[in-house]
C-alpha cells in the first residue's frame, strides 16, 4: 500500500484524533530512549513483524565533524503530530497494531538515540512502509529542530527546509 498525505485544515495544520489508539505510545522526553521498551510497546501476538527506526547521532554531517546535537520541541503540537502519523498509519495500514513514537530533546552525544519509532503489523511489508512513512511524515510536519554543535565550538540550527534539500535527508 502507498502512504497518503496528511489533510491540511484551514489553519494549514493537520488535525489529529481527539483520542489516541489504546495501541499507540508517544512521547518526548529528555530521559534516554529505550529500544527494548519501543519494541514491548509494540508487541502483540498479532503481529508477524514489528519494525524498529532508531535515529542516531552521527559524528559528521556533511563531512563535518559533530560532537552533538541539541533537540527543542513545541511538546503539545508535535504530541499532535504524532497522533495524527499514526491515524493515518491506522488509515492506509489497516492492521497495524500498535505505532510508537518517541523523541528526545535537549543536548544529545553521538551514539545516543534520538528519535525512535516502532510500528506492529501482521506482515512485515506493511510494517516496513508505516514505519517509514512515520519517521519522514514526523520529520516534515513535527516541530522539533535540532542545534549542530560541530567539533570547532560552533552551532548552527538545521531548519525542516534544510533537511528537505539535504542529499542526506537529515
Amino acid at each position: 500500500m502507498s502512504a497518503i498525505a496528511p489533510s491540511p485544515n484551514t489553519s494549514g495544520f493537520t488535525r489529529s484524533p481527539a483520542t489516541p489508539h489504546p495501541g499507540d505510545h508517544f512521547a518526548i522526553t529528555f530521559a534516554p530512549l529505550s529500544l527494548e521498551a519501543a519494541y514491548a510497546l509494540a508487541d502483540d501476538p498479532a503481529n508477524g513483524a514489528v519494525v524498529v527506526m532508531s535515529g542516531m547521532v552521527r559524528q559528521q554531517t556533511d563531512g563535518k565533524p559533530v560532537v552533538a546535537l541539541e533537540y527543542q520541541a513545541y511538546e503539545p503540537m508535535a504530541l499532535n503530530v504524532f497522533q495524527q502519523i499514526a491515524a493515518e498509519i491506522r488509515a492506509t495500514w489497516t492492521d497495524a497494531t500498535h505505532v510508537v513514537i518517541h523523541h528526545r530533546t535537549g543536548k544529545l552525544t553521538v551514539g545516543e538515540i534520538s528519535v525512535l519509532i516502532a510500528v506492529g503489523c501482521p506482515h512485515r511489508s506493511e510494517a516496513f512502509a508505516a514505519c517509514q512513512y512515520a519517521i519522514d511524515t514526523l520529520k516534515h510536519n513535527a516541530p522539533i529542530w535540532k542545534k549542530e554543535h560541530w567539533a570547532d565550538g560552533s552551532t548552527s540550527w538545521v531548519s525542516i527546509g534544510a533537511c528537505e534539500q539535504s542529499p542526506a535527508g537529515c
